[in-house]
């Protein structure tokens, strides 16, 4: 990923852009730590669509209707207090 610092992202704003369009995602800085990302919007798209929906995700899960649980008979032992 290419690194830009701030002023420079101001200033060459569409070559950013063309540069996120071609060559994938683009970082930029300020003083010397990352800060932000400008992607293309097809990236943006791929990233946002693989993300289900909480509900959806939790509904999809195996169907559990016809779940029984045998439970034993066994009381215990006796025990003498």
């Amino acid at each position: 990923m290419a690194k830009w610092q701030v002023q420079e992202a101001k200033t060459r704003l569409s070559a950013l852009i063309e540069e996120a369009n071609k060559k994938g995602p683009q970082v930029i800085t300020r003083h010397g730590s990352e800060h932000a990302v400008v992607l293309s919007i097809t990236d943006y798209r791929a990233l946002t669509d693989q993300r289900a929906n909480l509900k959806d995700y939790l509904l999809g899960g195996p169907k559990v209707d016809d779940f029984e649980v045998k439970r034993s008979r066994d009381r215990g032992r006796k025990i003498r207090l």
